[in-house]
């Protein structure tokens, strides 16, 4: 344990050598948590809308002026025909053209109906569908409005009857994220993300840099054994990523009031449990590297599989099968859903329970590889 003790205090004072790596500590977490949940975002908005009227009523006008207030939308260009409304989309000028036709207002009149034409640039996936359901909402809502209206200037009788019939309004009642924040559902993910860049890539790099220097040939020749060296490295790291876990929950409340409705003591456990996996994982990488390059490298392959998989930006079990596989031995994932859990649900460590045995069982076998394949040499 004296040895370990002795180690763990080069440790240390190799890391705050550089007076860069405790503002990093600090700093990057902030940063992180500042700029991220602002810039990566699947939240649609400013879709920029061609509306070609004919028939420039009333209720066509209303159309338009509804449209035109959403905050989803920027009202382009009110083409005086479809042809000119393509040839904007063609250019990229616009995303979405909405023609209504000239018999608008008399149809709604007399038929109590009418048809508005949508036509949605769908090279963005994402942003075709989305645009086009916010479409649809609104002319829902703008409908809704001229129903209660024209009944309002119907006979009394006519009215009654009309009222009468059994219509259906449905409210719905978000849970968890009532204010449907994307911010709030993306947080907790890049907290699992600097928890991988700190405690997965930095361990992996800091052995590699020794192996270059030659320093690490020092203690190879000493009769510290593996274990005891594979601690003291790792044991620094954990006790960072800890702090760092700390720093980024209170940054996540002092920017975004975002409190963990379940455990604080829950996310603090599920870090830790993730951090002796993740870092186990950077030792393999470093055992099998021999360069600073090819560490790198290594890190950089096997990072963003971790990530792009992990399911931050796309549910799990929207995946393929191959990739739910991954996912299903990915700390990563695990992580990201339990802090959603605990962040958002209000779950408690029993509810979470079976997430960390699969992360602890993970970090077993990362870390009995890393210390197997570890070799000394003198």
């Amino acid at each position: 344990m004296k040895i370990i003790k002795f180690l763990i205090e080069k440790e240390f004072k190799q890391m705050f050598r550089n007076p860069l790596i405790p503002r990093m500590i600090v700093m990057y977490p902030i940063m992180v948590l500042l700029v991220f949940p602002w810039a990566v975002s699947f939240e649609v908005k400013n879709i920029k809308i061609d509306v070609v009227d004919h028939g420039k009523s009333v209720y066509s006008k209303r159309l338009i002026d509804k449209m035109a207030a959403s905050k989803y939308f920027i009202l382009h260009d009110t083409p005086p025909d479809y042809k000119s409304a393509m040839f904007n989309m063609e250019n990229g000028d616009t995303d979405m053209i909405v023609e209504i036709p000239a018999t608008f207002d008399k149809d709604i009149v007399k038929d109590k109906n009418s048809k508005v034409r949508v036509a949605v640039n769908s090279v963005n996936g994402t942003q075709g569908l989305l645009g086009s359901n916010y479409i649809m909402q609104i002319v829902n809502d703008f409908s809704s409005e001229l129903r209660a209206e024209l009944i309002n200037t119907l006979p009394p009788q006519q009215r009654a009857s009309l009222m009468s019939i059994p219509q259906v309004d449905i409210i719905p009642k978000y849970k968890y994220n009532p204010g449907l924040d994307y911010k709030n559902f993306m947080i907790p993910g890049f907290m699992v993300l600097l928890l991988t860049l700190i405690c997965g890539i930095l361990p992996a790099l800091n052995i590699v840099m020794e192996k270059e220097s030659g320093t690490i040939n020092q203690i190879n020749v000493t009769p510290v054994n593996r274990i005891a060296f594979i601690l003291a490295k790792l044991i620094p790291f954990w006790i960072v990523g800890l702090v760092v876990m700390i720093i980024s929950v209170f940054t996540a409340y002092l920017l975004y009031g975002l409190w963990p409705t379940g455990s604080i003591l829950a996310v603090l456990i599920s870090a830790v449990v993730f951090i002796l996996s993740i870092s186990g994982f950077g030792l393999i990488i470093s055992n099998y590297s021999e360069t600073l390059q090819q560490a790198s490298f290594l890190v950089m392959f096997f990072i963003l599989i971790l990530i792009l998989l992990g399911g931050m930006f796309t549910p799990v079990s929207g995946m393929p099968s191959w990739a739910q596989l991954i996912a299903a031995i990915n700390p990563f994932s695990y992580l990201t859903e339990t802090l959603r859990m605990i962040y958002l649900n209000g779950s408690t460590l029993a509810d979470v329970s079976g997430k960390l045995l699969a992360m602890a069982l993970i970090a077993l076998f990362l870390n009995g590889w890393a210390v197997l394949s570890y070799k000394k040499r003198g």
